[in-house]
């Protein structure tokens, strides 16, 4: 084969040694513009784990690079005042120069043949069996196929510099600073001795603020060096092209077209606060090798290579997304205590859990669970046990007279199998079974406040005095026989009303026997979906009334909290989206007009529910669709809820609109829970694919939510809590009739 790499960079240079070392009958040449030594930048950062995955591609690579890095396992903290220190991550950092002429060696020892100095603009002009596209974030060989490689680049608000320093690092090191025109961040790490990569971070607004809008190198040196003397202690800072600039996180549609691929940053990017993108590169390099080895059809083996490694480079990016938002948003964090704050800085990337972190340092751990036990066992009231500290999942939540004993929660899911909204036999064991699984707070399903209203024929009511007699013989069960609290959902269907079941068809409209539907604006869900009447003010006051209603037999029922249904695109939430209100009159058009009607409801069923019981409202957080509801609106809306007296908000997102575009993943929906808690300051649950306990753990811990929510994971297992309790080394007591197995702890239990 002969084999073109456009890109002297570490992509490059890896994949062309990489090849001619599985044959070295290959043709194999790299292209690079600038000088070998033209390189900017300072300092790259390696996991161990990379290390041990390179070293199995080469291992005389690894050798060079491990005799000329700087090794840390520390992590260091800079947080008003105090050094907060988490060890055992196993990290190295080496001089990007040092890389560039470990590997420049190393090609040609193996007979590829480089050339620096020279610029290749167009693919078509090399004599190549392949061409690789390796030349970084400005691509020229992307942009030349734009349209078959379909790039996407997101730029990102906040401004940063790569600088250097005299300085050597410890630990891989954190700093905040606030000035006078805000919030400063500094990710440093040493690479070699007495050198050290110092980047500095900062919102635009702060940046902007600091007049460094049109500062040149030697002006951020001096800006950067006065506001950091302190951290420096005496050192100097270095430059190479260290400009201000703002991160690119660059997709591609394709990754290959004819004979051309595209590798490491110019497929893709990660932020560098996950110190991923050279091991991404390199990590490309050895699996485009493997697939040429495998498959001797060239367009098979690109195809294949891009199979193989896409699923990782978008997991890696999620990532990294989570962890530059983060960076993008550390004002909201800074009144944390000091241990909260380092911890939601370690797992800000979602990655890393307590579970790992635990095993990592756990010291560091004990040192978290230990404070956040001790703060949440004040605030509710309960005194804490003697011992080692719980872990955060079996600590007491208070919500106004209500205390849950964990913050493990049984999501709402509808059953679809009441008998004209009469909860029966399965309610019974869907949710007392769950109740005896040891979660904190079982919600039942959606219940609707008329019959009208049910999405179904098999959804459950609370519109009639024999709805509450069966939900109270179910709570009962669940009050006498646990520890679990039970909680209400109301809601109305709205336009998603008179629908089949869901096995029959989910959201699909009754092919017979439908009922008149209601909504803000007369807008079917799907176009051949039934249409929904725009509601009146009389509509309106009826709706009000049979909340209250509903409200009342949930009294009756004995439920210990209420929450109201106002997402999902269902009735209430219809209101609060611009996709699904289109009124003109004082409902529709502004937020506050849209959320008037949502608040009425509310205000009438905390008059009418008792006081010392909390309520929540479940809300979409995101519409994902343009012209809907954003995060930021979502914050509005329950800074609303929260004046006018609810107690904390239920977190979901999406499915308002048939055509929605969601961007789902591990965790997804966590982040807009964590942004309303923080910055409207009040209790959140989190939900949506949450299914581990060290999941739990680390939402909690981090301070991104007070409640999990979780819905998949104890229609799976009903016993998930208990589980997660033999697993992490907590009893939790038994049902009498089950007491036996205090002393009978087989691993399975």
């Amino acid at each position: 084969m002969r084999a073109a790499a456009i890109g002297g960079g570490p992509a490059g240079l890896f994949f062309a040694l990489l090849l001619k070392k599985s044959d070295p009958r290959h043709d194999v040449v790299v292209y690079e513009r600038n000088r070998l030594d033209d390189t900017f930048g300072f300092g790259v950062v390696f996991s161990d784990a990379t290390e041990e995955a390179l070293a199995a591609a080469d291992p005389e690579v690894t050798a060079a690079m491990a005799a000329r890095c700087h090794r840390w396992d520390d992590i260091e903290i800079h947080y008003r005042g105090q050094v907060l220190t988490s060890t055992g991550h196993g990290f190295s950092g080496l001089s990007r120069r040092t890389l560039l002429e470990i590997l420049a060696d190393r090609c040609r020892a193996a007979g590829v043949k480089l050339c620096f100095e020279r610029a290749v603009a167009d693919p078509r002009a090399v004599d190549a069996d392949l061409v690789l596209a390796a030349d970084g974030v400005n691509s020229v060989v992307r942009e030349r196929y734009r349209e078959e490689f379909r790039p996407a680049v997101d730029v990102r608000p906040n401004r940063f510099v790569w600088l250097g320093t005299t300085r050597p690092f410890p630990a891989f090191t954190f700093y905040f600073r606030r000035d006078r025109h805000g919030l400063w961040r500094v990710h440093a790490y040493q690479y070699e001795p007495n050198r050290s990569t110092f980047i500095v971070e900062a919102r635009e607004e702060t940046w902007r603020s600091a007049g460094l809008e049109q500062a040149s190198e030697t002006d951020t040196l001096a800006f950067c060096e006065t506001l950091f003397a302190e951290e420096l202690q005496g050192h100097r800072l270095l430059s190479n092209r260290s400009v201000w600039r703002s991160f690119p996180t660059i997709r591609n549609q394709h990754w290959h077209h004819g004979n051309v691929v595209l590798m490491g940053d110019a497929a893709h990017t990660a932020h560098f606060s996950v110190g991923s993108g050279t091991k991404l590169a390199m990590e490309d390099a050895m699996a485009l090798v493997r697939s040429l080895e495998t498959h001797a059809d060239l367009p098979q083996a690109l195809a294949a290579y891009e199979e193989a490694r896409r699923p990782t480079v978008e997991s890696l990016q999620r990532a990294a997304q989570a962890s530059l938002q983060w960076f993008e948003d550390t004002e909201r964090y800074m009144d944390l205590e000091p241990l909260q704050f380092a911890f939601t800085l370690l797992t800000r990337s979602l990655r890393v859990t307590h579970q790992n972190l635990k095993l990592r340092d756990p010291t560091f751990v004990a040192k978290v669970d230990s404070w956040y036990a001790t703060d949440a066992s004040r605030r509710a009231g309960v005194p804490l046990a003697s011992g080692p500290a719980p872990p955060p999942m079996f600590t007491p939540l208070r919500l106004r007279g209500l205390t849950l004993a964990n913050r493990v929660a049984v999501s709402p899911m509808c059953q679809y199998s009441a008998e004209d909204g009469t909860p029966g036999d399965w309610h019974l064991v869907h949710l007392g079974s769950r109740a005896m699984g040891g979660a904190g707070l079982v919600f039942a399903e959606m219940t609707d406040v008329s019959r009208e209203a049910r999405i179904s024929t098999g959804c459950t009511g609370l519109y009639k005095p024999e709805h509450a007699a069966a939900w109270k013989r179910i709570v009962d069960f669940v009050h006498a026989e646990s520890l679990t609290k039970i909680a209400i959902q109301l809601g109305h269907a709205g336009r998603k009303a008179s629908t089949k079941k869901l096995w029959q068809g989910d959201n699909q409209p009754l092919e017979t026997d439908n009922w008149p539907i209601l909504a803000p604006s007369a807008l079917p869900y799907f176009p051949h979906s039934q249409v929904p009447r725009e509601m009146t003010r009389s509509d309106m006051d009826a709706v009000v009334a049979d909340y209250v209603r509903a409200a009342g037999l949930a009294v009756t029922a004995g439920f210990d909290l209420l929450e109201i249904h106002m997402a999902h695109g269902y009735l209430l939430a219809s209101f609060i989206s611009p996709l699904t209100n289109q009124r003109t009159d004082r409902y529709g058009g502004s937020l506050d007009h849209r959320m008037r009607f949502p608040l009425e409801v509310f205000d009438a069923v905390r008059a009418a529910w008792p006081a010392e019981k909390p309520m929540s409202v479940r809300i979409s957080a995101v519409d994902w669709f343009p012209g809907g509801m954003e995060p930021a609106d979502s914050v509005e809306v329950a800074r609303r809820f929260k004046a006018h007296g609810c107690d904390i908000m239920d977190v979901s997102a999406g499915q308002t609109v048939a055509d929605q575009s969601p961007v789902y993943g591990r965790l997804f929906q966590t982040p807009f829970a964590d942004r309303i808690r923080h910055e409207v300051g009040m209790a959140t649950m989190a939900v949506g694919n949450i299914s581990s306990y060290a999941d739990v753990n680390t939402i909690l811990a981090a301070g991104r939510a007070d409640l999990c929510l979780l819905a998949r994971a104890h229609l799976w297992d009903p016993y998930w809590t208990r589980h997660a309790a033999h697993e992490l080394g907590h009893r939790l007591p038994w049902p009498d009739p089950y007491r036996s197995l205090d002393d009978y702890r087989p691993r399975f239990i």
